[in-house]
């Protein structure tokens, strides 16, 4: 199976057959000593028990599958959840292995989006197997992360796995801080009468309230999976990588506690802004009635001197005066009012 996966690393390069690439780093007694190395040479450093590999793939193949099942013995249902999409960000334990399912997030505060990438992960004694579903997920700033701290590379597999949860809960703590900053600039945009922020604010806070569901779904369970990591049962995490992974659980707990947060002043928000509408509305109408009733005075006064019968000034002059400063003095006195009582 191993020259499967050969075979297709070769057939992407000249663009046919598969699509995944592998990337791949040896390290060996706290220093890495190769990079990229043939995927085929996984089983001759594994002989080693000081030996630690770290195997990337990215759109992985069924045979990718086959090669890491016979190499690794990985259980069928990893596989499956490795293959399947839309995974529930979590930590199942096996008997030679672990699988670890997240997510890398990032929020774009110009369209206010929340774009998604789903990482399956194998855990072994001696491998960390990254599996990406999508090119989305950039790994550079996980490499460097390692080769910064490479006096923890003696940790093995807990130190590769430290930096790749360390850089996923920081870019899900990113995301919520964007977050909370567009819901707080929307807030200024609340008691603005103009249409078009109106609009604005309706569409922004829809558009917030989908996205800050989607990063709760992928903040909470991490808490559960960092917990799980920490247990002292699990081999992958040492004493002296205890306290790193301690620091990742603390910022898993501020992003899911500010999630939360954020939630509340989105739904506050929310009601606020049907609040300021109906307020408008009552103003509108409020306005709408005082005015009405200003005109329903020169209505009244036309249409009882309209009549075919004789009164006090039918058919004279000062007739037409009377009823004119009748018109004025009354239409006057209400607009006075109603502006006294801010209904104007």
């Amino acid at each position: 199976m191993t020259t499967t996966l050969v075979a297709d690393r070769d057939a992407a390069a000249d663009g046919s057959g598969s699509n995944s690439r592998a990337r791949t780093r040896l390290y060996r007694d706290g220093r890495c000593l190769l990079r990229d190395f043939p995927v085929a040479d996984i089983s001759a450093h594994l002989t080693d028990p000081r030996s630690v590999v770290w195997l990337d793939l990215c759109r992985p193949t069924a045979g990718d599958f086959d090669m890491i099942n016979e190499e690794f013995g990985l259980h069928e249902l990893a596989i499956e959840d490795a293959v399947g999409e839309s995974q529930r960000p979590k930590l199942d334990r096996y008997a030679t292995h672990l699988f670890l399912s997240a997510y890398a997030v990032s929020f774009d505060t110009a369209d206010t989006r929340l774009e998604v990438s789903e990482i399956a992960v194998f855990i072994t004694g001696q491998a960390l197997i990254t599996v990406r579903k999508d090119d989305q997920f950039d790994l550079a700033p996980v490499i460097a992360r390692w080769d910064a701290s490479s006096d923890l590379a003696g940790h093995g597999v807990g130190f590769l796995l430290y930096g790749l949860l360390d850089h996923l809960v920081d870019g899900q703590f990113t995301a919520v801080q964007r977050l909370d900053e567009c819901v707080q600039d929307l807030e200024d945009l609340l008691f603005d009468d103009r249409r078009a922020h109106v609009q604005a604010v309706h569409r922004r806070s829809f558009q917030l309230r989908k996205s800050l569901v989607a990063l709760r779904r992928v903040v909470l369970p991490m808490r559960e999976v960092l917990n799980t990591l920490l247990r002292r049962d699990l081999p992958t995490v040492d004493a002296a990588m205890a306290p790193y992974y301690q620091d990742v659980y603390d910022h898993v707990l501020r992003a899911t506690e500010w999630v939360e947060s954020v939630r509340d002043l989105v739904a506050s928000t929310v009601e606020t802004n049907l609040a300021v509408q109906a307020n408008r509305m009552n103003l509108i109408m409020k306005k709408v009635t005082s005015w009405a009733a200003i005109i329903a005075v020169p209505t009244a006064i036309t249409g009882f001197y309209g009549q075919n019968l004789p009164y006090p000034g039918y058919a004279t002059h000062w007739g037409v005066l009377a009823s004119t400063a009748l018109i004025a003095v009354l239409s006057s006195l209400l607009y006075l009012a109603f502006k006294r009582k801010d209904w104007l």
